[in-house]
């Protein structure tokens, strides 16, 4: 087992390892730049270094400067979160030539389900199922002849995008030329690679994804699913349910299944979430995977009892899964919602500023990870996340009931969030009784609240 890791990411990810790694009895290292000086995880770790001033790419996206940091504090693995440089292949590669371990999976296996068509493929020679459309689109005839064959509505997507960049929908022929390139010029604008891909565009479906942890030794399992349908029109998710409310115990398991098929066939290690696309008739498709642990993974602990973290960390060691598939039991219902310093009355535009109070939630079946504290100040560089407000109870009634509690505790002064956002959800008739899709906050939330 390692005695140090250095941490490389900020905020209520790098507090979640590094608590983690407490209980574990190994010490931690943690980043942080010049605005982060005073954060949380700074002041928890048992040493902290400087990477570099404020702006991102010259601290936290810097590979040069953390690995630096990880040799002249001796530590002999990096836990790199999610965001920043998780999903970065040459970030793992220099880890792996400079001799401290990467918890995460090999860098090819990074490359390989970074790249989304060439996922699809894989996907679809493993048998699971994938929405129909293409690889790479070379041209504008290329993809004129590929929308006649899928059929509209599509959607274009950048084969290295994420976070809804690079995607397009298409309704009708005389959109696809424009929305075509629109989609390219963004793709290559945040990914430095234009490369598009054609799908079937599905209406309202449900964002349904699988938590998977494999070792080194050939074991693999999934931890149930989690639906993450409660995003705003950015595809940024908002709320996480485990597991999802409206799916039969036969497509849990074939979902399940499907998603260590995919693993399997990507020669996959540590943790790691494959997504799908699952219709109203539950049918479902690969959509990606994300080669991290993910901002939802406490949802998927709360309704297994196993911490994900010290998992991941025990895996990269080189240890065996500390479980079988047999023995993932999924108990109650659980809930989390991200407490983001957002405006969603401006469009979810990000706020900055310093936090002049803030009173966690708390009691039976609430748990809160969390950087924030009173006199932090929200720096205008990072993402926007501040808290992930969770609840676990017996049901998906009395986890809503119990999440209601919770919000009405929580108070946060000194910058907008979506604390009433999240309230308002709460309430929403569609979402109670769980009639929710990707696109439930456009049509249902607040067409019904229009209409009120």
């Amino acid at each position: 087992m390692f005695s140090k890791i250095l941490i490389a990411n900020r905020g209520e990810i790098a507090v979640r390892v590094i608590r983690a790694c407490r209980e574990m009895g190994i010490q931690t290292v943690a980043v942080y730049s010049q605005a982060d000086a005073e954060c949380l995880h700074v002041l928890l770790a048992d040493e902290a270094v400087c990477i570099g001033p404020p702006p991102a790419r010259e601290s936290y996206l810097s590979i040069a400067n953390v690995v630096s940091a990880a040799a002249i504090t001796g530590a002999q693995a990096i836990h790199p979160g999610y965001g920043f440089l998780a999903e970065n292949s040459s970030f793992a590669e220099v880890c792996a030539q400079v001799g401290i371990k990467f918890i995460g999976p090999p860098p090819n296996v990074i490359d390989a389900m970074g790249n989304k068509a060439s996922a699809r493929e894989m996907m679809r020679e493993a048998k699971v199922p994938i929405i129909p459309g293409t690889s790479a689109i070379e041209g504008e005839r290329e993809a004129q002849d590929a929308a006649k064959q899928i059929g509209y509505p599509l959607i274009i997507k950048a084969s290295a995008g994420g976070g809804g960049k690079g995607m397009r929908v298409v309704e009708n022929e005389s959109e696809l030329l424009t929305q075509l390139a629109t989609a390219r010029a963004e793709a290559e604008a945040a990914f430095a690679n234009g490369e598009v891909y054609i799908e079937k565009y599905l209406a309202e479906p449900r964002h349904v994804e699988v938590q998977i942890m494999a070792d080194e030794h050939g074991n693999i399992a999934h931890l149930g699913e989690r639906d993450c349908s409660v995003q705003t029109a950015r595809h940024q998710k908002m709320l996480e349910e485990a597991p999802c409310s409206f799916i039969s115990e036969k497509t849990r398991k074939a979902l399940g299944e499907a998603a260590v098929r995919g693993a399997r066939a990507a020669n996959y290690q540590n943790a790691g979430t494959i997504e799908f696309l699952v219709a109203e008739d539950g049918s479902f498709y690969f959509m990606e995977m994300n080669t991290r642990i993910q901002v939802e993974h406490p949802v998927t602990e709360l309704v297994t009892g196993i911490d994900l973290i010290k998992e991941q960390i025990r895996v990269a060691a080189g240890e065996k899964l500390s479980f079988s598939q047999k023995e993932v039991k999924l108990t109650g219902h659980a809930i989390e919602v991200r407490l983001t310093a957002e405006d969603p009355e401006k469009n979810f535009a990000p706020s900055s500023g310093r936090v002049e109070s803030f009173d966690a939630p708390g009691g039976l079946g609430v748990r809160v990870d969390s950087h924030l504290r009173a006199g932090y100040f929200v720096p205008p560089y990072y993402d926007s996340l501040l808290a992930k407000i969770l609840v676990h109870a017996p049901t998906r009634e009395e986890a809503i009931a119990r999440m209601e509690r919770a919000l009405a505790e929580t108070r946060l002064q000194g910058v907008a969030s979506t604390l009433a956002f999240h309230q308002r959800v709460l309430k929403n008739d569609y979402f109670r009784r769980g009639e929710i899709s990707t696109k439930f906050l456009q049509r249902r939330m607040m067409n019904e609240e229009l209409n009120k």
